[in-house]
């Protein structure tokens, strides 16, 4: 029961507005992973500037609860983000939505610079009150752009597309480095100040103030600059030939971007829709799809646990191993100089590359080997660190090649591909709710990250650190046996793959003795 519309969408040669589209929807992640990751860069100048006691000999530092609700607040907002915005991507179409998580973006970024009150209490309070709806404009990206990329992209080069859109996500947590140290660099040669040991008051330059608000506010600049390209993008040709009915529009809107022919096959299209006319909260959703959602949602709360803890913490692990120099050497904006310098060379040598050969890799290797790869070697790697950590922190090279290649194989493994499978698998009519529950399933995991995780290894204690790194090292050995209830997805169209075409998708072909059959995943999994 193939539509042509689909079908063209499938088998389009890649074109220029299949690039234009990456990097419409990609900057939207450039934005989300700069204002997710840059409170990191600051956090501890933060405590320096608000939380300084005279009565303790040390720098100031933000205390556990009020850290963690500045770094965690915003995923907070993300994970509510991705299930308002996702909910409404399929109820109101991805086009009329996808506007508005920028405006949100763009407006939160610049009033979460400008926090202001008479005490600490109060910046902080009023911080966390915009980060959130910085998080909820966030995550709405989150399923609203895979969706998009995925039933933009033909079949061939499906899975690279809608990872060279999250690949973007690398390239922000690079800047939210680089914008860091060069502000600080900046900020550091016009307000020189003694370190701590020095002189505990005058280390904490006042202009200090300015700079995180500064590095905030910079997060809106990208958002507003794409949000023009997004209001220029038809409605994807699947949602307005099978949600809405409108094969003629569908072929329509897909001929005026795509360099394509499309019949409207509008006779077709009360069939189709009738075949697939059921809900995510039905029993056949459950039938077919059930065990998938279990898989996507499972793995990126796994992978997230991992994956924020060490974005989040690395900041704490640093000094730790010597990577920077110990708090009370530093003036307050030289620390935030010294940890934005190890972020980004860390998130350079580790985090981008593993984006990118996601991308170059993903439609040879496949998303299934993909991901069980970058889990047990995440695992193998935190476990190493944490065993042999008494070793590690006293050889920084050893540490900096272990530390990057979690990171790495992070990217070049779940991170990309718990993002990739949720747009693929789920048919039209809930692709985006699907993709919002697993991407909030990974938040949630992420929120693990920033009140647990953290928690061990604000103090800069090697015995904690040695903890959270064992814990990562399981959690990812758990993500690696969850990937098992999820499958490859390359090389078939969405419609093959959810069974929308009329034929079975994965776990739903049902024999005459009743037993579910795993024919069809075991072929694929063997030809991996």
């Amino acid at each position: 029961m193939g539509l042509e519309v689909l079908e063209a969408l499938d088998s389009a040669r890649t074109q220029w507005y299949h690039v234009t589209a990456i990097v419409i929807a990609g900057m939207g992640f450039f934005t989300d992973a700069y204002d997710l990751f840059c409170i990191s860069t600051v956090s501890k100048l933060l405590g320096r500037l608000y939380y300084y006691d005279p009565t303790t000999g040390k720098p100031g530092k933000l205390p556990v609860s009020v850290n963690n609700l500045v770094t965690g607040t915003a995923l907070v907002g993300t994970l509510t983000g991705q299930l308002v915005f996702g909910w409404l991507g399929d109820k109101l179409g991805r086009k009329k939505v996808y506007g508005v998580t920028l405006i949100i973006m763009v407006f939160c970024a610049i009033c979460s610079g400008l926090s202001f009150g008479s005490t600490s209490k109060s910046v902080m309070t009023t911080l966390c009150f915009f980060r959130f709806w910085l998080g909820f404009g966030i995550g709405g990206d989150y399923p609203l752009s895979a969706t998009i990329m995925s039933e933009y992209a033909n079949k061939r080069t499906r899975g690279a597309f809608i990872a060279a859109v999250f690949a973007m996500q690398g390239v922000g947590i690079i800047f939210a480095g680089m914008v860091s140290m060069l502000l600080s660099a900046i900020f550091q040669s016009n307000f020189k100040a003694p370190t701590f040991l020095q002189n505990q008051v005058l280390s904490t330059q006042p202009q200090g103030d300015f700079l995180w608000r500064i590095v905030l506010m910079i997060g809106a600049i990208p958002a507003m600059l794409t949000y023009y390209w997004r209001m220029k993008m038809p409605e994807t040709g699947r949602y307005t030939a099978i949600i809405e009915g409108n094969a003629k529009q569908a072929a329509a809107d897909m001929a005026r971007v795509l360099d394509i022919e499309i019949q409207a096959q509008q006779d077709k299209i009360a069939e189709f829709k009738a075949a697939n006319d059921y809900s995510l909260t039905s029993d056949e959703f459950f039938r077919r799809h059930g065990r998938h959602l279990i898989g996507t949602m499972s793995t990126w709360f796994l992978l997230d646990i991992a994956f924020y803890s060490q974005n989040l913490t690395q900041k704490d692990i640093f000094p730790t191993m010597g990577l920077i120099a110990k708090d009370v050497n530093m003036n307050a904006i030289n620390e935030v100089f010294q940890t934005s310098r190890a972020m980004f060379v860390i998130a350079l040598l580790g985090t981008f590359p593993g984006y990118w050969f996601t991308v170059f890799f993903i439609e040879k290797i496949g998303r299934f080997k993909i991901q069980l790869i970058g889990f047990f070697m995440m695992s193998f790697f935190m476990f190493v660190i944490g065993v042999e950590y008494d070793y590690v922190k006293n050889h920084k090279n050893v540490f900096a090649l272990l530390y990057g290649l979690t990171f790495f194989f992070a990217n070049f493994g779940p991170n990309s591909t718990t993002f990739v499978l949720p747009a693929e698998l789920f048919p039209t009519r809930v692709r985006s709710t699907c993709h919002a529950l697993s991407a909030a399933a990974g938040k949630a995991g992420a929120l693990v990250g920033a009140f647990g995780i953290q928690s061990l290894t604000v103090n800069n204690e090697v015995k904690s650190i040695r903890k959270a790194m064992l814990l990562l090292a399981v959690t990812n050995l758990i993500g690696f046996l969850c990937t098992f209830l999820v499958t490859e997805t390359k090389g078939r169209s969405l419609e093959e793959i959810s069974g929308e075409d009329g034929g079975d998708s994965e776990y739903t072909a049902t024999p005459p003795d009743g037993r579910v059959s795993m024919t069809r995943h075991r072929s694929e999994t063997e030809t991996m």
